[in-house]
C-alpha cells in the first residue's frame, strides 16, 4: 500500500471509529500563535453539538502552551511528534507561526491526521509546494482556515455574481484593514518578526487576496504598490493591488494596517447593478454604527432600487472569526468539502507574493512569472 493510501486509511479508520452517534472528532492544536484558534476553541466548547472536542496542545513557546492548555483543559505535549503519535487525536489545527507551517504540516500528514491550516499557507512558494506534496502524498483531509469564504454575507455576494442577475462584472474592490500597526507593542509580537512572519501584507492582506481568488478565480496579472508609512520597524502597512482578469473584471485589494475606523468593505460594479457590503472587517465592524445599518445591499437596474439583505452583520469581528468554527466542524466530521484546498492555498500565496515582485520591479507581473518563486 503506497503512503498516500496508507495515510488516508489511517485517518478513515480513526474517523470512522467515532461515527457511532454522536460523531465526535478529537482535535489537537499545534501552536497557539494565531489568535483565531482561540475563537474556534471557545465556540466548540460552548457548542458541543458541533462535534469537535479539543483534547491536546503543543507550542514551541512553553509559556504560551501552558497558558492555553490550562484554559481549555488540554493535554500538553512538550514535543509535537508526541501529540501526533496520540491515537486519541484524529485531526490537528496548525496555528503556529508561519515559518513553522511547512514542517508541521509534513509531520501531521505523515501521521495520518486531518489538517486545518491557518493563513497564510507558508512564507514562500517552495514551502507551499512541500505542503501540497505532503497532503497529496499521504491523502489526508486538508483545509485552509479562510474565514472570508464562509462569511454568510460573502457567500451571498458570490451567489449573486454566479446567478447572472447582475450581468457582466466590471470591477470588484475589497477593502480590508486592521489598526495593529498603531498598537504601541506591535513590534514585540511575532507578527513583526521576519524570522517568523514575512510582514503584515503577506500575513493579513492574504485574507482579501484569497477572497478575490474565491470570488473570481486566478487572475492573469497584478500591479501593486505597497509602502511603509507609519513605523519603519513594521513594513508594508498600506498597499493596493490591482488584479487583472482576461476580458475583465478588474479586482482591487486595498489594505491599511494603520486604520482606526472605516465602513465599506466590498464594492462590485456590474452591467445590471451594483453590490455594497459594509462592516466586514475589524475597522468597520468594531466601531459604532447606526442601529438600522444595512450590512449588505445590492442595486439592480431592473428594479431601480436597493435591496437590503436580511443577513445580519456580526456585532464585532471576533464573532465573525468564531463563525468559522461551524464550517470547520462540518469539514472535520466529513460533512462538507474543504473550505479551501492545499492547491488553493498555494494559489492565494502566489497572488500575494506576486505583489512583492510588482513593488520591487515597478511593473505589472504575470502570475506565471518565475520571479514569484524566488520571493
Amino acid at each position: 500500500m503506497d503512503e498516500r493510501r496508507k495515510g488516508h486509511k489511517i485517518f478513515e479508520e480513526r474517523h470512522n471509529a467515532v461515527r457511532i452517534a454522536p460523531i465526535i472528532v478529537n482535535l489537537g492544536i499545534l501552536g497557539f500563535a494565531h489568535g483565531h484558534v482561540n475563537a474556534y476553541c471557545n465556540r466548540w466548547r460552548e457548542r458541543p453539538e458541533m462535534g469537535v472536542r479539543v483534547v491536546a496542545g503543543w507550542d514551541h513557546d512553553a509559556a504560551r502552551m501552558e497558558k492555553n492548555c490550562a484554559v481549555y483543559g488540554l493535554r500538553a505535549y512538550a514535543d509535537a511528534d508526541a501529540l501526533l503519535a496520540d491515537s486519541d487525536v484524529q485531526a490537528v489545527i496548525v496555528a503556529a507561526e508561519i515559518s513553522l507551517h511547512t514542517d508541521l504540516v509534513e509531520r501531521t500528514a505523515a501521521a495520518g491526521k486531518a489538517i486545518v491550516l491557518q493563513k497564510p499557507m507558508a512564507l514562500t512558494l517552495p514551502e507551499a509546494d512541500r505542503i501540497v506534496a505532503a497532503v497529496n502524498r499521504y491523502g489526508v483531509p486538508f483545509t485552509m482556515a479562510w474565514q472570508m469564504r464562509v462569511d454568510p454575507q460573502n457567500v451571498k455576494i458570490k451567489a449573486l455574481l454566479q446567478s447572472g442577475e447582475l450581468g457582466q462584472v466590471f470591477m470588484v474592490r475589497r477593502r480590508h484593514g486592521l489598526g495593529v500597526h498603531l498598537w504601541p507593542n506591535f513590534t514585540e509580537l511575532w507578527h513583526a518578526k521576519p524570522e517568523l512572519n514575512r510582514d503584515i501584507w503577506a500575513d493579513d492582506a492574504a485574507h482579501a487576496i484569497d477572497f478575490i481568488l474565491w470570488l473570481l478565480g486566478e487572475p492573469e496579472s497584478v500591479t501593486a504598490e505597497i509602502v511603509t508609512l507609519h513605523d519603519p520597524r513594521v513594513p508594508m502597512d498600506n498597499g493596493v493591488a490591482l488584479f487583472r482578469y482576461p476580458n475583465g473584471p478588474l479586482a482591487e485589494v486595498s489594505c491599511s494596517f494603520v486604520c482606526p475606523a472605516l465602513e465599506n468593505t466590498v464594492e462590485v460594479i456590474a452591467e445590471k447593478g451594483s453590490i455594497v457590503q459594509n462592516y466586514g472587517d475589524v475597522p468597520s465592524c468594531n466601531v459604532p454604527r447606526p442601529a438600522d445599518a444595512c450590512g449588505l445591499k445590492w442595486y439592480t437596474v431592473e428594479s431601480g432600487d436597493w435591496t437590503c439583505s436580511d443577513i445580519p452583520s456580526p456585532a464585532n469581528h471576533g464573532e465573525r472569526i468564531a463563525g468559522l468554527a461551524g464550517p470547520l466542524a462540518e469539514f472535520l466530521r466529513g460533512e462538507r468539502p474543504p473550505i479551501a484546498t492545499a492547491e488553493e492555498g498555494r494559489a492565494a500565496l502566489r497572488m500575494t507574493l506576486a505583489c512583492y515582485v510588482s513593488v520591487r520591479e515597478g511593473r505589472r507581473v504575470w502570475l506565471d512569472d518565475p520571479a514569484i518563486d524566488q520571493v
